[in-house]
């Protein structure tokens, strides 16, 4: 019961065979404070290992090269990995001292930002045409859209903030929204890969061109542990200027022995309340097993007595029980009695029904024979009416024909009657016109008669004018 109540409130803390606190020194800062900060130290601590872990190699063969070659490209690539690791476990170990959520003005979360666009910008290419957004780290970083497509709403995101007017504050602004979703490591990895498209953008002595770069990919993993809240849309991001604070990664011995003294005292005061917690819970365990017992006391003295009242109810059960059986044998023994007797009566009406259903099979068949000859008369007589109601239907149409062509009949004559009183009238009126056209006839005739009179008369003066015109002419 004590380990089930610890592991309820301490959940992955580390304890001994009395429930005492194993946390070493070192690596037991706040655990047994609450199970959440707990679990997030486990968590970044198993991240900084894994970063270590992963650096090893690489360093310990960029160390060789750089000492051998002396190359200030070389040089300068280590200067900026190593700030890289300085910054981001430095990032890391102080945000889980302080809570996981971090806003803008969190001084290592700005010398993050500032080291990464120091990285980016190692190795650009500079092109003469004014109007080129290949001058600043937007350029590459807008690539990142085509390799990545979950990359786009971030780059559609930052194109719309309103107040960024330079490439360089877009590119902080993507590099800040992209640390909030946790994907600024997957969109770089997707970036470095595709070092043919790189080319166009930055030298091939390049931090982003070499090996370094896939090591600064690797270590932005870690980051994924620390969730940040940052206000992008009212901060000034075109005219920041990005220095590196050398001060926040340079510290004494002092300040690390004081470091490690505290540390000791937050993992005593830690056990210390690690242990007063647990004491408390052992207790608060201790009265509810006593509770439980005194209950389980109370309720096994009920089931004992509840126990002898069942026997008691067993017995006289019991009891009953042979009282019903044998009272159960003479009712057997009566009812058989009772069968026999039955059952010669029913013998008995068997053979009565019997005789009586011979009777009634005979009627049967007479009634069924009778009802048969009905149900054929009935027939033919339903055949008859059907016979006489189809010809009552068509004497009933023919009529309905009869009445409708005599209507019809009736309409003609009428309309025959109307149109001889019309040719009657017009017969009337051509009389009195014909009479009318022989009066005119005659008056025209008369008329004639005397037109051609006049012109026999002046056809015959007109000879006579010729001749004397002729006459003249010839005496002339």
């Amino acid at each position: 019961m004590a380990e089930g109540s610890c592991s309820d409130g301490f959940q992955g803390a580390r304890t001994g065979p009395a429930g005492v606190s194993l946390l070493d020194s070192g690596n037991s800062r706040g655990r047994a404070m609450t199970f959440q900060v707990w679990g997030w130290r486990r968590e970044a601590t198993q991240v900084l290992a894994w970063v270590s872990d992963a650096e090893g190699g690489r360093e310990a063969a960029k160390q060789r090269r750089t000492s051998a070659t002396k190359d200030p490209t070389a040089v300068e690539r280590a200067n900026l990995l190593n700030m890289a690791k300085l910054s981001i476990k430095g990032l890391i170990e102080s945000a889980l001292s302080f809570g996981r959520t971090l806003d803008s003005d969190y001084p290592p979360l700005q010398q993050f930002f500032v080291v990464m666009e120091h990285c980016l910008k190692h190795g650009l290419k500079v092109r003469k045409s004014f109007l080129s957004y290949n001058k600043t780290i937007w350029g590459p970083l807008e690539l990142v859209e085509k390799l990545y497509p979950e990359a786009e709403e971030i780059g559609a995101s930052v194109r719309d903030l309103p107040g960024l007017k330079t490439p360089l504050g877009r590119a902080r602004a993507w590099l800040r929204l992209a640390l909030m979703q946790k994907k600024m490591a997957d969109y770089l990895r997707c970036l470095i890969i595709q070092r043919d498209l790189l080319s166009e953008f930055y030298e091939y002595h390049a931090l982003m061109m070499e090996e370094e770069g896939a090591v600064i990919v690797g270590l932005l993993v870690g980051l994924n542990v620390i969730d940040a809240n940052l206000c992008v849309k009212g901060e000034d991001l075109d005219s920041q200027v990005g220095v590196i604070d050398f001060s926040m990664y340079l510290k004494n011995e002092e300040d690390i022995g004081n470091k490690e003294r505290n540390v000791q005292i937050a993992a005593i005061l830690d056990q210390k309340n690690y242990v007063e917690e647990l004491n408390r819970q052992l207790n608060s365990t201790v009265s509810s097993l006593h509770s439980r017992v005194d209950s389980l006391e109370k309720s096994n003295t009920k089931l004992i007595e509840e126990l002898a009242i069942a026997k008691n109810n067993i017995i006289k059960l019991q009891e009953e029980n042979h009282q019903l059986r044998s009272e159960n044998k003479l009712i057997l023994m009566k009812t058989q009695q009772h069968l026999e007797v039955t059952k010669v009566d029913v013998e008995t009406e068997l053979q009565t029904y019997k005789h009586s259903r011979q009777g009634l099979d005979e009627m049967y068949n007479e009634v069924r024979r009778q009802l048969r000859d009905e149900s054929q008369l009935r027939q033919d007589v339903e055949n008859e009416l059907a016979v006489q109601v189809s010809m009552k239907h068509e004497i009933e149409l023919a009529m309905k024909l009869l009445e409708k062509d005599i209507h019809e009949k009736q309409d003609t004559l009428i309309g025959l009657r109307q149109q001889l009183e019309e040719v009657k009238a017009i017969n009337i009126e051509m009389y009195q016109k014909l009479q009318g056209s022989e009066d005119g006839l005659k008056e025209k005739n008369e008329i004639i008669a005397r037109l051609e009179e006049k012109t026999n008369k002046i056809t015959a003066a007109m000879r006579q004018l010729e001749q004397s015109s002729s006459l003249s002419f010839t005496q002339s």
